[in-house]
């Protein structure tokens, strides 16, 4: 636990502090942008069948065409996957225009044949140029490959959290988190050109794991490089970070209407976060811990001069270090692994616990955020309203988290979450309005457990596998955010039965969470052996 009183010694909230913690929380408002992105590159524009070859040569309009075309769906509109098997000429009046209120029984008095959409379909792309559904036709037979497109770019995020957790352990912070920059600018760029939905696929599986590497690692930088006292105020601030890119990545969108310029605007950034990335300091904390402290050393001296503290810098040498670290040194000569989050009975009822925080967590809120059309609003608004609900959402658990404590804050916010969704199931489907209310407070409090998860696990985890404690619990969370959509499908057979998982997964997960040890106020455990001396200290 000495690190703390070194990184006093050299400046724990200097200028370092706030360049450093401020260059990392920028490349965090383009994470929402990647992790949201599929809300309007893949929206689905209205479409119907095109009309057949020797209508679409005629001298009719639009409408006409369309409606001796494509027949009428149970609610009174275009069918969006049929059309006449030959057109229904008959269905225009004499002036040249049809009758609508001839459109409900025209089809029932005649035995009409209908085929698919042979010739391909038409859009209506008045909100957007372009979208991924509209330039290779996935919609009809071929709906499902939307979803399929976010569960690719969430499978990459959750091989990202297994692979980019366990090598930054083992190979440090920085060098994983320049790889993730990279990676991210690259794949976004050829997911932009991409001439297939194949190929779209690829590269966004490899967008998604970048962004376990950047969320990852930044956040261990953060935290490995700040006191203990300021840790809520800034794993806060970099949550607003996300809150805020969700309301930049609804301008951005609409301004760009068309996918392809869009998923470019927000992966160029990423070059620029490359390029000055490399200023970046290796935690001291993983050095020393890593059995490398004469590197420990120089970055400490390094932050003490950049603090104006270079005489204080200059006192630190490696007997200091090693003795001021001498417990947490010899705790940590050997490899780890995941396995090690199980390896005595504390550690793995933390581990359990915050793998179910973490997927319901996730499950939920990518069930109610991926899905924006659903609600019948714009959805430009609606992705501002949604982003704008986190606001309020985080000031609340910042506070609850501060005077409360986080174990309470983790729970309240979970089951929170789960009521406001099953309440939603008893409101009728016609009560939009209401309906949409409902699940905006359930996303801001889905977003405060985010919020609250990040901070608590990276303080329940020891140094020595903060990496692989933060990339197993990411990678449980993946794994809810790619159930999610599935769960969708079950609507088709029982409509409430999406909504009762929904909302019963943070009910049960809010319970699990009341087992986890409390943070408030307490140093960073180094040692797996800090963290059971120190839960047996707590009443």
């Amino acid at each position: 636990m000495a690190f703390g009183d070194l990184l006093e010694q050299v400046g724990s909230t200097g200028r370092f502090q706030i360049l450093h913690v401020t260059l990392l929380c920028i490349p965090v408002l383009m994470m929402a942008s990647h992790n949201l992105l599929q809300n309007f590159v893949a929206a689905v524009p209205p479409h119907y069948c095109s009309a057949h070859s020797n209508v679409s040569q005629s001298q009719l309009s639009p409408e006409e065409m369309l409606r001796i075309t494509v027949p009428l769906d149970h609610k009174g509109r275009p069918h969006m996957c049929q059309r006449y098997a030959a057109p229904q000429w008959h269905l225009l009046a004499e002036n040249g225009t049809f009758n609508p209120g001839k459109q409900g029984d025209t089809e029932d008095d005649l035995d009409v044949d209908f085929q698919e959409c042979t010739d391909g379909w038409s859009y209506n792309m008045t909100e957007m140029s372009s979208t991924i559904i509209s330039d290779w036709h996935l919609v009809c037979d071929l709906r499902s490959l939307k979803q399929m497109g976010q569960t690719v770019y969430m499978g990459g995020v959750l091989v990202g959290a297994l692979v980019f957790g366990c090598l930054s352990d083992r190979y440090g912070r920085r060098i994983l988190l320049l790889i993730s920059y990279l990676l991210m600018a690259v794949s976004g760029t050829c997911a932009a050109f991409s001439t297939s939905f194949s190929l779209y696929c690829v590269f966004r599986f490899g967008c998604g794991m970048a962004l376990s590497g950047l969320g990852l690692n930044t956040f261990s930088l953060i935290v490995e490089w700040i006191p203990t006292r300021v840790r809520t105020m800034v794993g806060t601030l970099t949550g607003y970070c996300y809150t805020v890119g969700q309301l930049i990545l609804a301008v951005i969108a609409y301004f760009v209407r068309d996918w392809r310029w869009l998923t470019l605007a927000v992966s160029l950034p990423f070059y620029v976060f490359f390029l000055y990335s490399w200023w970046f300091h290796e935690s001291s904390r993983w050095l020393a811990i890593s059995n490398q402290p004469d590197k420990a050393v120089k970055t400490l001296q390094s932050v003490a001069k950049f603090n104006g503290r270079r005489e204080e810098g200059e006192k630190i040498d490696i007997k200091m270090l090693n003795e001021s670290m001498k417990k947490e040194m010899s705790s940590s000569h050997g490899s780890y692994s995941v396995l090690d989050l199980f390896r005595t009975p504390k550690m793995r009822i933390m581990t359990i616990c915050l793998s179910a925080v973490w997927l319901s967590t996730s499950f939920a809120y990518y069930g109610l955020a991926m899905d924006l059309q659903k609600f019948g609003v714009n959805i430009y608004l609606i992705q501002v309203i949604f982003g704008a609900v986190d606001i309020p959402a985080k000031v609340i658990i910042t506070l609850s988290m501060s005077f409360i404590g986080r174990r309470l804050s983790q729970c309240g916010a979970l089951i929170v979450a789960g009521v406001t969704i099953l309440i939603n199931l008893l409101v009728p489907y016609d009560k939009q309005t209401m309906r949409t209310c409902l699940a905006v407070v359930g996303k801001g409090c889905l977003a405060a457990s985010f919020n609250c998860c990040y901070l608590y696990s990276g303080e329940l985890y020891p140094t020595i596998i903060r990496q692989n404690g933060m990339g197993w619990v990411s990678m449980m969370a993946r794994v809810g955010a790619m159930v999610a959509p599935m769960v969708l499908l079950l609507g088709d057979t029982i409509t409430w039965l999406p909504g009762l998982i929904y909302g019963g997964a943070p009910i049960l997960s809010g319970v699990a969470a009341i087992f986890l040890p409390e943070t408030l106020g307490s140093p960073l455990p180094d040692t797996i052996q800090d963290l059971n001396t120190e839960t047996k200290m707590q009443p």
